[in-house]
């Protein structure tokens, strides 16, 4: 069974209902992202979005936001794009650095550093591509980027048989000059991900 691409106003589930039912919810989706979280070194993480992940968010921005139908076409028009399409995956990078004026600090030194995320799958590095919203940049003219990037990974058909082999060596990395490290998807972890290509 093919995974879903894209999410409508169909599959929003009403305000009213959705308010009795969002406690398991959320437990539903904590539990989905457990394996779909990749630390890699000490502050950033990359969160593996599908079309569960961001029909949750857009879910609960509604929720939150109490924007009702006219909100709803914005969420769907920010969110659809981060739901991979049968051959990439797509991650939200995060650098999740806590105290805001080590953020700042760290942050101000790592200019382009979502042109400097991979994946390497069977010995082959497959480049992150950012994804740009409403054709921003999230790097500004002074170097400081943000502390949240959305990131494409394209994969051949042949990168996408040798991450289906049980057991691979999938390494995700951010080689920039100010933050460079790799981390092994654990086996949980590819599993998990495996279900996002068709």
């Amino acid at each position: 069974m093919s995974a879903k691409r894209s999410i409508d106003r169909d599959d929003i589930t009403p305000m009213d209902i959705y308010g009795a039912e969002r406690p398991q919810r959320r437990r539903a989706v904590i539990e989905l992202k457990r394996h779909r979280r990749l630390e890699v070194g000490p502050v950033a993480a990359f969160y593996f979005e599908n079309c569960e992940t961001m029909l949750s968010q857009i879910q609960e921005m509604l929720w939150i936001e109490k924007g009702g139908e006219a909100q709803l076409a914005d969420e769907l028009s920010a969110y659809n794009p981060l739901i991979p399409q049968g051959a990439e995956l797509v991650a939200t990078l995060m650098f999740e650095i806590t105290d805001p004026d080590r953020r700042t600090r760290q942050l101000a030194r790592m200019g382009g550093v979502e042109h400097m995320v991979s994946l390497e799958v069977g010995g082959e590095k497959i480049q992150g591509v950012a994804d740009m919203e409403d054709g921003i940049d999230r790097t500004r003219a002074d170097g400081k980027t943000s502390s949240i990037h959305f990131l494409h990974f394209p994969f051949t058909p042949a990168q996408i048989a040798a991450f289906r082999d049980p057991g691979a060596r999938i390494v995700a990395a951010i080689d920039h000059p100010e933050y460079a490290h790799m981390a092994v998807f654990p086996e949980a972890t590819r599993q998990a991900l495996v279900r996002d290509f068709n």
